[in-house]
């Protein structure tokens, strides 16, 4: 099982998800099937971990969509573009 995290290249926000497929599961999100992330599409993948079962990936899923998740996700971000250059 996987947790993802998706960058909107609309407005830069980010999304977090759990599946067997990432490279489905974006495209999902992309064709405008999910309805949460229709409005804010393109996607693109900014990472993915992989999780031996469905129990794990879902706690890192709720810590990534609580409020310290989401500030270690836009820090990783801005480490990943600022050792850019």
């Amino acid at each position: 099982m996987y947790i993802y995290v998706l960058i909107s290249e609309v407005d830069g926000r980010f999304y977090v998800g759990m599946t067997k497929n990432v490279e489905n599961r974006l495209k999902e999100h992309n064709s405008g099937k999910t309805k949460s992330t229709k409005g804010f599409r393109p996607w693109k993948l900014f990472f993915s971990e992989e999780f031996e079962s469905r129990e794990i990936a879902r706690k890192r899923e709720k810590y990534l969509k609580s409020g310290y998740g989401k500030q270690w996700i836009k820090e990783k971000y801005k480490r990943s573009y600022s050792s850019v250059g």
